[in-house]
Order: C-alpha cells, then sequence, then structure tokens
C-alpha cells in the first residue's frame, strides 16, 4: 500500500506529481510533460463510461460531486468526469481556477500548434487528433467563471450525449436530484468592471480584502 503524503488525499498517494501536485488522471501529459488545465479526451471518455473519479482514477461511489458553471447549467450536464468527495478539497484548493487565483482563463493563440502548449515534431503521435479541446479554447484570456460543486447520488450517474448520437458523451447530466451544492468560486469581474468596484469601495471608505 502506498503511503500517505501530507496534504495529499489517500486515494491520490498513487498518482504521479508535478511541482509537488497531484497530476488528475484526466490532464494532458505529452512527452513527459503534464499540460495543467488541458485535459485527454480518451481518458475523459473513459472516466465517463466506467465513472472514474478525474483526480485519482477510482471508482465513484456512492455519491460524487461535479463541477459546474452557469454555462453548464443552462446546457444541463457538466462537461468534466466526477469527483470523489475526498479528491474534491485538494482539487479546490490547488487548482488556479477553482480557488480563485487565476482570473482569466489561460490565453491561447488561435493557431496554437498543440494542446501542452509546445509544438510537437514526432510525425508518428496522434496527440493532435485525440487531446483536442474545444471548450477550453472557447474560453481562451476570457474572465474566470463561477464554479460550484454539485453533490449526486450515484444512482442517478447519467450521461448525455452529442445530440444525434449515442456513443459521444459530452458529460454528466445535471437533471437529476442535486444532494447539496457549494461555490468554489465567484466569476472574475472583467477589468473596467472591477476598476469601478474599486472606486465604489474607496468612496464608501470600505478597505479591499
Amino acid at each position: 500500500m502506498t503511503a500517505a503524503r501530507p496534504g495529499i488525499p489517500v486515494r491520490c498517494c498513487h498518482r504521479p506529481l508535478a511541482g509537488g501536485l497531484v497530476v488528475p488522471w484526466v490532464s494532458l501529459t505529452h512527452n513527459g510533460h503534464t499540460a495543467f488545465g488541458s485535459l485527454d479526451a480518451s481518458r475523459m471518455r473513459h472516466a465517463f463510461y466506467q465513472r472514474l473519479c478525474q483526480i485519482c482514477s477510482g471508482h465513484l461511489e456512492e455519491r460524487f460531486f461535479v463541477l459546474v458553471r452557469p454555462a453548464d447549467q443552462g446546457l444541463g450536464y457538466s462537461p468534466e468526469p466526477a469527483l470523489h468527495p475526498e479528491c474534491l478539497p485538494y482539487a479546490a484548493a490547488h487548482c488556479p481556477m477553482l480557488n480563485g487565483t487565476a482570473t482569466h482563463y489561460r490565453s491561447r493563440p488561435v493557431l496554437a500548434s498543440h494542446p501542452a502548449g509546445r509544438p510537437c515534431t514526432d510525425p508518428s503521435c496522434a496527440c493532435p487528433a485525440t487531446s483536442t479541446d474545444d471548450s477550453h479554447t472557447a474560453r481562451s484570456g476570457r474572465p474566470a467563471d463561477r464554479y460550484e460543486a454539485w453533490m449526486i447520488d450515484s444512482r442517478h450517474y447519467q450521461l448525455t450525449y452529442h445530440q444525434g448520437t449515442s456513443d459521444v458523451p459530452v458529460g454528466i447530466s445535471l437533471h437529476v436530484p442535486i444532494l447539496r451544492k457549494r461555490v468554489l468560486r465567484e466569476a472574475a469581474l472583467p477589468a473596467d468592471q472591477a476598476a469601478v468596484l474599486g472606486l465604489l469601495r474607496n468612496a464608501l471608505g470600505l478597505e479591499q480584502r
């Protein structure tokens, strides 16, 4: 049995580290380089079908959490694999997008050569075809969204599929009973709105925190 490491959930002790942080199972890794924030499409599909945690790769049990943004709620599904209740706090504490450290999604050039942020010179590598992340590209450079974690009972685990298909899951359905909702971070304000809010707080004598 793998020994526990300080601050790391027991479920994640078998996972490799990068910069001292647990590498989520669904993170894109290319030529030994982990691209935090980019997702491996094939592993995501496997996690959806096999009901695996996106962080530790273990099977989901009685209850699980999904990450939800306002846009996801409108579409009716969470686009990422679920998390164990034990893995969520670690992800929420260390992911810049979930803990509020990142105010904007990472900017990516329109003609970015590879999701890992570096060119792939191996002509036999299938990574560009299997690791694309269109949703992340669409949010490139935009202010960060509000993120919530919704708890669902495993009895209500349902996948949502691309319209007209039954074999391409786009996420986990939110049209099911929700046991609990937890706000992980509020949406980041655009620069102009943040400036106006700062002026208002100063006028009212309120300190920035």
